[in-house]
């Protein structure tokens, strides 16, 4: 049976999407203050890239530890379809958030969408991707 075949709709309770939000408010928050510190602290000390792999790095080990807390400490037995649509809404509200920070900063969308270019020695696409992992990764391992 397919992923998104009507009967695994009926597997997703809307209700247990609320507590996954909170965690990402969460995680926005860390990821906010881990760019203050790349700003404040990393950067001046190892200079611009440098600073972006280390905030980077910082920023992947912090979400992966949010996710394995909150996953083993709910109680909440979440089914496969549910953790990817977890894992697919905090990857989309923080490329969201990402793009709309970017709007109201002004930051041109060509420059946004060049913290993706893996090939231009970007890291950043690391987030997201773990974003959109980490929920099947803990969720499944952890029930």
């Amino acid at each position: 049976m397919s992923v998104f075949s009507v009967g695994d709709a009926q597997l997703i309770r809307p209700d247990v999407l609320v507590y996954p939000l909170g965690v990402w408010i969460v995680m926005a928050v860390v990821a906010v203050i881990n760019g203050g510190f790349r700003e404040v602290v990393l950067i001046p000390r190892v200079g611009e890239y440098a600073g972006h792999v280390l905030s980077t790095a910082l920023l992947v080990a912090a979400l992966l530890v949010t996710s394995f807390v909150y996953f083993q400490w709910t109680p909440i037995e979440y089914a496969y379809v549910e953790l990817v649509v977890i894992g697919v809404g905090w990857t989309g509200l923080t490329i969201g958030f990402e793009f709309l920070v970017g709007y109201v900063e002004g930051t041109p969308v060509s420059v946004t969408l060049g913290q993706y270019n893996v090939l231009a020695g970007q890291v950043w696409i690391v987030v997201p991707l773990i974003l959109l992992l980490s929920p099947l990764l803990f969720g499944w391992y952890l029930s």
